[in-house]
C-alpha cells in the first residue's frame, strides 16, 4: 500500500467561504467536524465507529489498531462495503463513502439516518480523509476487492480484483496520515484512545480490539460488560452488594444500565450514547428525575420520609451514585458534528423500563435500599448545614441577624494588598507562617494578597461538605475569593485576578499542592477553566560558589548546572521558602515566570491521584506505588 507525501497546500480564504466545497470547508474550519484539533484522535474515533457499527450488526468480532506516529491503520473483520458498486454521479459506494458529504450505508431512502455510530452522522469517514496528507481503503466482500487511494483529500485512483483469501473472506482495512497543517500534533493522544477502545469493548461485550502502538501491543477485551466499567469507577468504594442493573431491548431501542452507591459525598453519571460518551440531554436530565421520584415514593411507602418531611432533592438522593448507562437508538439529535450534547432522544421506552425493574429491585433488596435513604436523608441533613456554613462564609447574616450586614473576619493569616480592583490582584497562598513572613515583604504589595497556610490541609474527597465549610483554612479561602462555593460559584464575582498555590519543593509541599488543587477542581472548576489558577515554581536545590547562588527547580537542572561549572561548590537542598531571604524569594519564586498554569487535565489528574492515595481501596494505591517506585524512593529487588 503507497504512502503519499504532501507537496503543494491549498490555501482557502474567509472572502471565499460561500462558494467552498465541503472538502474545502473541512479544511478551513476542522474544528467544526474534528472538534479539538490539538491530536488527531477523532480521526481514529470516525474510522473506528465504522468497525464496532459492524460488530453491532453481527458481522465480525475483532477490530485491529496499528499506530506509528502519524500513521494509523484499522482493520475490520466485518461484512465489508458492496464492492464495484456504481452510483449515479459514477463513483462507487466506497468511494462516496470516503469523499461526499452527507453519504452513509446508515441512511434510509427517505434521508433518514438510522445509525448508532459514535462518529459523526454521514460525515465521519469523510472527516478522516480531508483531514490527512493520504489515506486507502480496502474492502472485500462475495469474493471480490475494491482499493482506493485518496491525497490531500481528493480521489486519486482506483483498483480492483478478485480476493482469494479465504481466512479473511469479507471486512476492511483503512490507513491514513494525519495532516500537521490541520493538527497541533498529529499523532492520535494514545491514553485517551485506550480509555475509548476500554470504554467500547465494555459497552460492546465480545468485542475485541488489538492495539499496537508503535510495535507495543495491548488488548482490549471485556468479559462482564458494563459491570467492567462499573467495577472500574467504584474501586473498592461500594457500599452496596446488590447492585441495579437492567438490560432493555425494544425494535431498535438498547439501554444497558448499571448503577451502585459509593462512600463518596458526590454522584457520578457516566451516560453513553451509541458508544459515545455525552455531556448532556435528556438522557440525562430525565434518568435523573426518574430516579429521584422513585425512591422518594418507595422511601414514604416505607415510612422513612415522613408524611411532613419534604421530598428529598436529586443531590440528596444521588450522593455517592455511580451510574453508568449506554442508550444505543436511531434518530439521535445533537447539537454538533461531534456527538457530546444530545438534543432529541425519545426517553419513554427507556424511563417506563427503569421504573418497571427499579419497583423490583426496591421490594427484593429493602435492606439495601435502606442504606441509600439513611445516606439521602444524612445528605439532607449535611446540606443544610452546608447552607448555613456557606452563608457564614460569605458573611451572610442569619434570621436572628436579619438588617445586619456582616463584616467578613478573617484570621490574621490574611495580607491583603493596596489594589481593590479584582483584575490587579492576586491572592497568594503560601505554606508556613515563616514563608508568609518572607513573602509579606517580597511580594509586590500593591497587587499580591498573602494568606498563609498552617500544617497540612483538610481533604476535600473525605470530608462533608459542612464540615469542609467549617474549616478555617478553606473557610477563608472561599470568603476572600468572594465567588461562592460548589454550585453556587460565581466566577463574575471573583475578588482576585489569579490564585497562586506557593509551596515548598518537599513532600508536605506537594501534600499541600495535591490538596488544594483538588479542592479548587471539585469546588471552583470554572476558576481552572478561565485559567486562574496557578502555582508557583519553587526551587530543589541552591548552589553556592564564588560568592554567588544558583537555584535549580529539577535533578535535570542541577545535572545541567554541573555540566556548565567547574571547580568547587556547596550543594544545599532547599528545605523550605521560609529559609529564603525576602529578596531571594521574590526573584526565585514570586516572579510571573515561575508561575505555572494549572489546567483542567492537570487538576483532574490531580484529583484522582488523591483518590488513590487517601481512598479506601487498597490495590489501585499498591499498584500506584510500585509503578513509580523509583520515583518514591523505594526498592523491591
Amino acid at each position: 500500500m503507497g504512502v503519499y507525501i504532501m507537496e503543494d497546500k491549498k490555501l482557502y480564504k474567509e472572502d471565499s467561504i460561500e462558494s467552498l466545497s465541503p472538502l474545502a470547508f473541512t479544511r478551513l474550519r476542522p474544528q467544526v467536524y474534528a472538534g479539538d484539533c490539538s491530536y488527531s484522535t477523532q480521526l481514529v474515533v470516525e474510522i473506528i465507529s465504522n468497525a464496532v457499527d459492524e460488530f453491532r450488526l453481527g458481522h465480525g468480532n475483532l477490530i485491529n489498531v496499528t499506530i506509528n506516529d502519524s500513521t494509523v491503520i484499522v482493520e475490520d473483520f466485518g461484512q465489508g462495503f458492496l464492492v464495484n458498486s456504481v452510483r449515479e454521479d459514477g463513483k462507487t459506494i466506497l468511494e462516496a463513502a470516503f469523499s461526499v458529504l452527507n453519504t452513509s450505508g446508515k441512511y434510509r431512502e427517505d434521508g433518514t439516518y438510522e445509525g448508532t455510530s459514535l462518529g459523526s452522522f454521514g460525515i465521519g469517514s469523510k472527516i478522516t480523509t480531508y483531514l490527512s496528507h493520504w489515506l486507502e481503503v480496502i474492502t472485500h466482500r462475495d469474493g471480490q476487492y475494491e482499493h482506493l487511494w485518496f491525497r490531500e483529500g481528493e480521489f486519486d485512483k482506483r483498483d480492483a480484483g478478485k480476493w482469494d483469501n479465504k481466512e479473511t473472506p469479507s471486512g476492511t482495512l483503512v490507513q491514513w496520515q494525519a495532516s500537521e497543517e490541520f493538527f497541533t500534533d498529529p499523532k492520535p493522544e494514545m491514553e485517551k484512545l485506550k480509555k475509548l477502545f476500554k470504554t467500547i469493548v465494555c459497552l460492546c461485550p465480545g468485542l475485541t480490539i488489538k492495539l499496537n502502538d508503535n510495535g507495543k501491543k495491548t488488548e482490549f477485551f471485556s468479559k462482564n460488560g458494563l459491570m467492567d466499567l462499573l467495577d472500574e469507577g467504584v474501586k473498592g468504594k461500594e457500599i452496596l452488594k446488590n447492585r441495579f442493573s437492567i438490560n432493555f431491548s425494544e425494535d431498535k431501542n438498547k439501554l444497558d444500565l448499571a448503577l451502585t452507591y459509593t462512600n463518596n459525598y458526590s454522584s457520578t453519571i457516566v451516560p453513553y450514547v451509541n458508544t459515545g460518551l455525552t455531556e448532556a440531554g435528556p438522557h440525562i436530565t430525565q434518568i435523573k428525575t426518574l430516579l429521584t421520584r422513585e425512591f422518594n415514593k418507595f422511601f414514604r411507602e416505607k415510612g422513612w420520609l415522613k408524611d411532613k418531611d419534604e421530598n428529598l432533592s436529586g443531590d440528596d438522593c444521588q450522593e455517592g451514585m455511580y451510574l453508568v448507562f449506554n442508550i444505543t437508538a436511531p434518530n439521535i439529535g445533537y447539537d454538533a458534528q461531534v456527538k457530546s450534547r444530545v438534543t432529541k432522544l425519545d426517553m419513554k421506552p427507556f424511563t417506563q423500563a427503569i421504573a418497571e425493574e427499579l419497583q423490583y429491585w426496591f421490594t427484593t433488596n429493602e435492606k439495601e435500599i435502606k442504606s441509600i435513604a439513611d445516606k439521602a436523608l444524612n445528605a439532607r441533613k449535611a446540606r443544610e448545614a452546608a447552607r448555613k456554613a456557606r452563608e457564614a462564609a460569605r458573611g451572610i447574616k442569619t434570621k436572628k441577624e436579619t438588617g445586619l450586614k456582616a463584616k467578613m473576619k478573617l484570621s490574621n493569616k490574611f495580607i491583603d494588598c493596596g489594589n481593590r480592583s479584582p483584575k490587579d490582584r492576586n491572592l497568594l497562598l503560601v505554606e508556613g507562617l515563616s514563608a508568609g513572613a518572607s513573602a509579606v515583604e517580597a511580594r509586590n504589595p500593591k497587587t499580591d494578597c498573602i494568606y498563609m497556610l498552617r500544617g497540612k490541609i483538610i481533604s476535600p474527597l473525605k470530608t462533608a461538605i459542612d464540615k469542609l465549610l467549617s474549616n478555617q483554612e478553606m473557610s477563608d479561602i472561599i470568603r476572600i475569593l468572594g465567588g461562592g462555593f460548589g454550585k453556587d460559584f460565581d466566577i463574575s464575582k471573583l475578588t482576585v485576578d489569579k490564585v497562586v498555590i506557593t509551596a515548598d519543593a518537599d513532600s508536605d509541599g506537594a501534600d499541600i499542592e495535591l490538596m488544594l488543587i483538588t479542592f479548587f477542581y471539585t469546588y471552583m472548576r470554572p476558576l481552572i477553566e478561565a485559567g486562574k489558577l496557578y502555582r508557583a515554581v519553587t526551587p530543589l536545590y541552591i548552589i553556592r560558589q564564588k560568592g554567588k547562588e544558583y537555584y535549580c527547580y529539577s535533578d535535570n537542572e542541577l545535572e545541567e548546572w554541573k555540566k556548565n561549572h567547574s571547580g568547587s561548590y556547596d550543594l544545599l537542598r532547599a528545605k523550605g521558602l521560609g529559609e529564603l531571604n525576602p529578596e531571594d524569594l521574590q526573584k526565585v519564586c514570586f516572579m510571573n515566570e515561575r508561575y505555572k498554569r494549572i489546567t483542567i487535565s492537570d487538576a483532574k489528574a490531580t484529583t484522582e491521584l488523591l483518590e488513590i492515595l487517601m481512598g479506601s481501596a487498597v490495590e489501585p494505591r499498591k499498584q500506584y506505588i510500585y509503578d513509580n517506585a523509583e520515583e518514591l524512593g523505594f526498592n523491591f529487588e
